[in-house]
């Protein structure tokens, strides 16, 4: 063999060893919901290298000129696995993608949607989380803690079109409404209505079969919130987390109670000015504490409670 030949090769067999390397990607399959609508379910729990960010929700809606497509998952690799799950459903492009906030679960997949010619939407609110440092150390951190999956190539992808109050298009002889409800779990909450399949895609202001991530939210909206999503009758919800809910009133119910319970056991320790670290020690937690991403996000989730009572208590003074 001679050394050009033994050269190539070799470079051949390394290729070939350091593919063998990689971890396979998760392989996404799609859920019919109704005639037009598809989903993938994250699986549960908080996003981690383990389950290659692979957490939250997708969905998308097929018409005849094409296809509309709600948030794009948690990396980009997911991003290409979702894009490659809606080709094994049809062939027609993929036009939108509407964001249904902008947390790190829910977009770090468009890459994808944008290299294959797809216009992204989402609330003016995120112009915030992206021009801030807020998006900057979310990046770096999940370069951390989800590599190989997000990596020093993974980026924040803006939106191509900024919206500014509920909107309502039609398209492929079906009508979309997004209708404005941040700020609530994010300060650019969208939820998305297929109006002729009555279904509504939630984001995160339903999480279903885990505890939900409250961070520094406004838990009193939210909980208004969620009486609007049920002023809207829709027959079927897909949440930003878990399974689709066809009976939506009931489905809402473990969130809105697990951010009641926080607001009342954090709300009595700032009133009575207990320090957090023992206000939350004394706290009864058994009730959620068996539920999925209870270690992850509870302690969080108490804190900026704790802190958002304490400014919501000034406010009455």
């Amino acid at each position: 063999m001679s050394f050009l030949r033994a050269l190539v090769f070799l470079v051949a067999l390394a290729g070939t060893a350091a593919r063998a390397a990689e971890p396979a990607p998760i392989r996404l399959k799609p859920v019919k919901v109704t005639e037009h609508i598809w989903y993938v379910q994250g699986l549960p729990g908080i996003a981690s290298a383990r389950n290659q960010g692979f957490n939250s929700n997708a969905g998308f809606v097929v018409t005849p000129e094409g296809v509309v497509v709600v948030d794009a998952l948690g990396t980009p690799a997911l991003g290409r696995e979702l894009l490659r799950s809606i080709r094994a459903v049809t062939d027609k492009p993929v036009r939108r993608v509407i964001v249904t906030h902008y947390h790190a679960d829910h977009f770090y997949g468009l890459a994808a949607f944008k290299a294959a010619g797809a216009e992204v939407w989402a609330h003016k609110a995120a112009r915030e989380y992206i021009e801030s440092g807020e998006g900057a150390a979310r990046l770096e951190q999940r370069r951390r803690d989800l590599s190989p999956w997000v990596d020093a190539r993974a980026g924040i992808v803006p939106p191509d079109r900024w919206l500014d109050g509920d909107t309502s298009f039609s398209f492929g002889g079906l009508h979309f409404d997004l209708i404005t409800m941040g700020p609530a779990h994010a300060p650019d909450d969208l939820v998305v209505v297929v109006r002729e399949d009555q279904t509504l895609f939630s984001g995160d202001i339903l999480f279903s079969g885990r505890v939900p991530f409250v961070g520094n939210a406004d838990s009193r909206r939210w909980l208004a919130t969620m009486d609007r999503l049920l002023e809207l009758k829709p027959a079927l919800m897909v949440p930003g987390h878990g399974a689709v809910s066809r009976n939506p009133a009931a489905d809402l119910a473990f969130t809105r109670n697990y951010l009641r319970y926080l607001r009342q056991v954090m709300g009595k320790a700032a009133e009575d000015m207990v320090p957090f670290d023992e206000a939350y020690k004394q706290t009864d937690w058994s009730r959620f504490e068996k539920v999925p991403a209870f270690d992850a996000a509870n302690r969080i989730n108490a804190y900026g409670t704790y802190l958002l009572m304490e400014r919501e208590l000034l406010e009455k003074k």
